[in-house]
């Protein structure tokens, strides 16, 4: 019987920073290998371990092996029944749940797929999981997926889209002694700005799950010198928006809040996914367990397999509001919490 805790440790003491997921994706592979229920496969810095048994249903089992950048904080420290170090909460304590599923559930009543991928921490075109789906998406596909993101080993489901854009407001250049015979475009974000602090989000029910959508400016940029009236203000925007708004609801939504702009240019769009919590793998996930659901605020890579027809969840171990934080821990029961889950959502016939 592996120790969860212990192997969540082993695995915060190989370092994974992203692009540098080699030695743990090795670990995986070579730990995987070793499973004769497994077939296993290598794709860069993607491991993707499948049995093949002909049951009517596939669940994909899916982690990133990335974390963020090290704060001091880069080897495992064991207090209790507490994990500290890089990426024990985001996500080496769910990685640990998911290897040790991998391992020990030979006897199956669901085909079951699991993506141990890189770069998810980092810009959407180095994430594994797009670059499977884009290079071999017949080892990552299955009627629902579970990601192993931090969720306390609650359900999140789905996630909301996130949209930044980039609007420029421009101005005409005076001497700051005579700004009559100019138009200071940083003087325009004021109504625009005061706007967005009072901005309140809608808050949609969707699939029994309330998301909460929220706009924020998040980057200023103006100036020409300290007596110059600027001619240009760039504000940068972040709207995170519930999974029943189209991605062209959503640009529509935004434009409308920046009001008189110049110019705006989209920095980046990653559409959400709705719940999906009526598939029977899911239900029965959920009511077998007696999970608390709850929708995921932030964007995660359950979008990538929407996108593609897979519904799927967040569900790991960890807290997430304290993830990428210097201290981020996790604790034992949540991690054996999530393993149990999961081990009986694949050795228990569907109903």
């Amino acid at each position: 019987m592996i120790d969860l805790l212990d192997l969540a440790a082993e695995l915060v003491d190989v370092p994974s920073e992203s692009h540098k997921e080699s030695a743990l994706a090795d670990l995986f592979e070579s730990r995987l290998r070793g499973a004769e229920h497994l077939d296993v496969h290598r794709v860069g810095d993607n491991v993707i371990a499948r049995s093949t048994n002909g049951c009517a249903h596939r669940v994909v089992i899916a982690g990133h092996l990335d974390t963020v950048p090290a704060n001091n904080n880069q080897d495992a420290r064991i207090e209790g029944d507490r994990l500290y170090g890089l990426g024990a909460c985001d996500m080496k304590g769910g990685l640990a749940a998911q290897l040790a599923t991998a391992l020990e559930a030979v006897e199956l009543a669901v085909d079951a797929t699991y993506v141990f991928y890189a770069c998810e921490e980092v810009a959407a075109e180095h994430n594994g999981l797009k670059q499977l789906f884009d290079l071999r998406p017949e080892l990552v596909t299955g009627d629902v997926a579970l990601l192993g993101e931090p969720t306390s080993a609650a359900i999140e489901a789905g996630c909301q889209g996130t949209l930044r854009v980039k609007a420029t407001y421009k101005g005409e250049r005076a001497h700051t002694a005579r700004p009559w015979k100019g138009r200071n475009a940083i003087h325009r974000l004021g109504a625009v700005l005061e706007s967005l602090n009072h901005y309140e989000g809608r808050r949609p029910i969707v699939d029994g799950c309330e998301y909460r959508e929220a706009i924020q400016a998040v980057h200023v940029e103006g100036g020409v010198a300290g007596n110059v009236v600027p001619d240009q203000a760039l504000l940068t925007v972040n709207l995170r928006y519930a999974p029943d708004r189209t991605a062209e609801q959503a640009l529509a939504h935004i434009t409308e809040q920046l009001g008189s702009f110049d110019e705006m240019v989209v920095a980046d769009h990653a559409q959400g996914a709705a719940p999906s919590l009526g598939h029977p793998l899911l239900q029965a996930l959920i009511t077998h367990n007696e999970l608390d659901v709850r929708a995921k605020l932030g964007w995660t890579d359950v979008a990538r397999f929407a996108e593609h027809g897979i519904p799927a969840s967040n569900f790991g171990p960890g807290d997430p509001s304290i993830a990428h934080t210097r201290d981020e821990f996790v604790q034992r029961h949540e991690i054996e919490l999530v393993h149990a889950v999961l081990v009986n959502l694949l050795t228990t016939e569907p109903a």
